[in-house]
């Protein structure tokens, strides 16, 4: 079975602890190599996770004829410019969410499309227990779904972390507020056509820290959610349809090595009475995000999301943040 060579950009918490290991474990790829704009701190994670080249500059890296695809997990103010870069060295670049700061930035990886691959790393598409889920709506388990609620939330208040900073697109939206946005695009199979946020931001950080925003998806269909990146820890969805509601019990940040659960209810009784619980085998979500775009990198499937994919994504953002402003409906576009 054919696999791609890996290049990391950069030695990012996400890419040394979850997607790293994950590579190393895919069926269709393998970590040849990571940079780091200090060499010594690429080498010391190549020492550490068995990596054979380390580099001290990202171009290095890029100029590597033995790699076939970037990772790239830098900060989300850098993502268009260093995947462009890497674009322009002919690698395919699998860039982690957000893909941008904001949708213009976004269209700058248009002129992209049908040169390299390039994809918006939303692990979570590729867990099978959201595969499962999908299947059980299209064959009318639910009835017709109507309604998505999630509540995401963390507890961060350190000053020097990224997430608190917003010149590098710190804060509740991008961070975790994408997760709900692209999950309820995933289910209901469509777009919002409007949404609605309230948003509260911290008076030091100057991040969004809590907001509770409405996707309205048209014909009675909505996603309602709320993020917050300082509450206590917490994270679950609820797809309601006319038939029967779905619980998703870790729906985004599902353990590597174990088990995950959905719960089913028809409702007949209050409580959890009737409620049944379908597990699904243990699996890497990274693993199985990563095996998909190297397929698509070997030209064995197509790429699964693409550009526009992601410029949508930050539209519908965008529209979020603008809301929180206006306090009226705002409308996505594109």
């Amino acid at each position: 079975m054919r696999k791609i060579r890996w290049g990391i950009l950069s030695t990012a918490k996400i890419g040394l602890d979850l997607v790293i290991p994950a590579i190393q474990r895919s069926q269709r790829g393998r970590v040849t190599a990571i940079a780091s704009r200090e060499r010594a701190r690429a080498a010391a994670a190549a020492d550490a996770l068995g990596i054979e080249k380390a580099y001290g500059s990202y171009a290095e890296l890029f100029a590597d004829p033995d790699i076939d695809a970037i990772y790239n997990p830098l900060p989300n103010n850098l993502h268009v410019d260093l995947t462009l870069q890497a674009a322009a060295a002919g690698k395919p670049v699998l860039c982690e969410k957000p893909i941008a700061m904001n949708a213009a930035d976004a269209e700058r990886l248009r002129g992209l499309q049908g040169k390299v691959p390039v994809m918006e790393a939303f692990m979570v598409r590729f867990h099978p227990q959201w595969q499962w889920v999908r299947d059980q709506l299209r064959s009318g388990t639910l009835g017709e779904l109507r309604a998505v609620q999630c509540f995401f939330s963390y507890n961060n208040t350190d000053p020097a972390n990224i997430r608190n900073k917003p010149e590098t697109g710190g804060g509740a939206m991008l961070d975790i507020g994408c997760y709900p946005t692209v999950m309820s695009r995933f289910l209901f199979e469509a777009e919002p056509q409007r949404v609605f946020a309230l948003i509260e931001r911290d008076p030091a950080f100057g991040t969004d820290r809590l907001a509770t925003c409405v996707l309205d998806f048209g014909a009675g269909r909505r996603c309602d959610f709320t993020i917050a990146t300082q509450l206590t820890g917490y994270q679950r969805l609820h797809a309601v349809g006319t038939k029967a509601r779905m619980e998703i019990e870790i729906p985004f940040n599902a353990p590597p090595g174990g088990e995950t659960r959905v719960f089913i209810d028809t409702g007949a009784k209050p409580g959890d009475g009737l409620r049944q619980t379908h597990t699904i085998a243990a699996c890497d979500q990274y693993a199985e995000q990563c095996d998909a775009f190297a397929r698509a990198v070997l030209g064995e499937a197509e790429l699964p999301y693409g550009i526009e994919d992601a410029i949508q994504m930050m539209r519908i953002l965008d529209a979020l943040f603008r809301s929180g402003d206006s306090g009226t409906w705002e409308t996505p576009g594109g």
